[in-house]
């Protein structure tokens, strides 16, 4: 190999190893934090704590001329809760709130993920189905349309999707084991 191609493979390979390093420096957290608007805060927490198995942590007030100032609302005051799933520093944070203003957060009736643009769902990922599903009917909540399912060919099939609705309408996918009635069907 010519000098010249060296030098010019050289560079590609150094180019190709800062940008990857470049590119994972930008993330100081490899998880996201998730705002939801709620109808009532007090119903939806009690969902994720409840059924799904969110854990509360202090959360935070934002008020002042902040929130406008950077068009998180029309001037109105945050309270945020906060909900974990773990105890890590890292782990995901559902930010609930419930927005006290003239113009107050309405529900949209969404039958299908793809019935509103924007973020749809969440995705949780659990070790019991079972368990959930027990949490579930226990609060009143049942599980949408016919799931739990097995995933569908192509994905691991020990692995299934329980539907349900929080008290405002939002999908959440729960992704874990089979539950024991699936696991007898296969």
């Amino acid at each position: 190999m010519n000098i010249q191609k060296f030098k010019i493979l050289l560079s590609s390979l150094m180019l190709v190893a800062c940008s990857s390093v470049w590119a994972k420096s930008n993330f100081s957290r490899q998880t996201i934090d998730l705002g939801v608007v709620v109808t009532d805060a007090k119903k939806s927490i009690a969902f994720y704590k409840d059924v799904i198995g969110f854990q509360e942590v202090p959360g935070f007030e934002v008020k002042g001329k902040f929130p406008k100032a950077v068009g998180l609302t029309d001037g109105s005051s945050l309270n945020v809760h906060v909900l974990v799933l773990g105890e890590e520093e890292s782990a995901t944070k559902l930010k609930v709130m419930q927005v006290d203003s003239k113009k107050p957060a309405r529900n949209i009736d969404q039958p299908y993920i793809h019935t509103v643009a924007g973020f749809s769902y969440l995705t949780i990922f659990v070790e019991d189905v079972d368990l959930v599903m027990a949490n579930a009917k226990k609060h009143g909540c049942e599980a949408y349309a016919k799931s739990p399912q097995i995933l569908p060919k192509g994905f691991p099939q020990d692995l299934c999707l329980l539907m349900l609705k929080d008290p405002d309408g939002n999908f959440v996918e729960i992704v874990g084991p089979n539950t024991k009635s699936l696991q007898k069907k296969k």
